[in-house]
């Protein structure tokens, strides 16, 4: 029994380490089935996710799973440490180490009661080893929790840099496609700017904050659930309004060259994709049309009036049809899973930029009067 009880210790210890190793440290996708990291983050969002169904759709709801982010990494670390703790006093228990009690005999708690002053090593003095053993298990947690909480302060910073840059390109996506953004908005804005040209380097950032949001959600997933500061924004909504301007170029915008929206649909899409992936999440069954035929019709003449007019015939259906075949289904995976509304192809009216608002008007008054730099004529769209 006493050799059981040193073994199930020792494997509590490892999995406690090396599980905060790959969620901390390892900088690549863990893709073996059992992870504690894993198993805490479905259940507890399961959780979660069932308690703001349970509220209407709005702020409350917005704000309840905009807590669950950091609340559930804190939990994580807590989680970590009672189990170190209680690793450690399991194995001092199991093993019977002597130890100077004033209360009189030692039993678990007294054990459980060393190995948390130890862990965090407040240096009381009243429960101490005795036995040789006990004192070198003492000095190896004493130095395991000093390194261990150093180590996961250190990564803290980490976490919150790379969330400060993907929400940095998020909010620039405010004026050049509305809030919440639309793929129509993009071109709208750019072909009243008469800027065209501009489209190549507004798409090859995006190719970059895609790759950058795949690199650092696929090594701490736990940012996939850090939302963005204003509740109609989210880096999925961001990442399919973007796919879905890639699409349209991609099908035939006559006149605009189609090689770089190529390269950040591939790279958007290796993003959804993958995440999709490591949230274990499959395809659903469509749940509704993002454009339907008169939502496309619309979308042609919103183009022909800027100046940007689309391709015409079954082929461009076709072609478009398929691109959005290759995403869709995987940003609606997401969308169900976190939560999250997928903007529209084409908005009813042009949306009011969050820049536009204020917290005691709706729209600040003489807005649109307001001068634009030289060159920027296309944030004027929709104001």
């Amino acid at each position: 029994m006493g050799f059981l009880l040193v073994a199930l210790s020792a494997v509590l210890i490892f999995v406690v380490l090396w599980d905060a190793f790959e969620a901390m440290v390892l900088p690549r996708r863990v893709t073996h089935p059992f992870r504690f990291a894993r198993l805490f983050y479905r259940s507890t969002w399961k959780l979660w996710r069932t308690l703001a169904c349970r509220l209407r759709p709005g702020k409350t709801r917005a704000t309840l799973l905009s807590l669950f982010g950091p609340l559930s990494l804190l939990a994580l670390f807590a989680s970590w440490v009672v189990g170190l703790i209680a690793g450690f006093a399991l194995l001092h228990w199991s093993l019977g180490s002597p130890v100077h009690n004033p209360d009189g005999a030692a039993d678990f708690n007294t054990y459980l009661y060393l190995s948390g002053t130890t862990f965090f090593t407040l240096g009381y003095g009243d429960v101490t080893p005795l036995g040789t053993f006990g004192r070198f298990l003492t000095v190896v947690e004493a130095g395991l929790g000093f390194a261990f909480l150093a180590c996961v302060i250190g990564y803290m910073p980490v976490l919150y840099q790379s969330f400060s840059r993907r929400e940095v390109t998020i909010s620039l996506l405010d004026a050049r496609a509305g809030s919440p953004p639309s793929a129509t908005q993009v071109l709208l804005r750019l072909a009243q700017g008469r800027n065209f040209h501009t489209i190549t380097p507004f798409l090859a950032e995006w190719e970059r904050w895609a790759a950058e949001v795949l690199e650092s959600q696929l090594s701490y997933p736990v940012l996939s659930y850090y939302r963005s500061q204003h509740d109609n924004q989210s880096w999925l909504s961001a990442l399919t309004a973007v796919l879905d301007t890639c699409a349209l170029l991609i099908a035939g915008v006559k006149n605009i060259d189609p090689y770089q929206a190529q390269l950040t649909f591939a790279m958007s899409r290796h993003a959804v994709v993958d995440l999709a992936l490591v949230f274990k999440l499959p395809p659903p069954a469509p749940s509704q049309e993002r454009l339907t035929p008169e939502q496309l019709i619309r979308l042609r003449e919103l183009l022909l009036a800027a100046g940007l007019p689309l391709n015409q015939g079954p082929a461009f259906d076709a072609k478009l049809a398929e691109l959005r075949a290759m995403y869709e289904p995987f940003v609606e995976a997401l969308a169900q899973y976190f939560l999250v509304t997928l903007p529209h192809f084409v908005t009813d009216k042009p949306p009011v930029d969050n820049w536009q608002t204020s917290p005691w008007t709706q729209r600040v008054p003489g807005i649109g009067q307001l001068p634009l730099p030289v060159g920027d004529e296309h944030f004027s769209a929709g104001i």
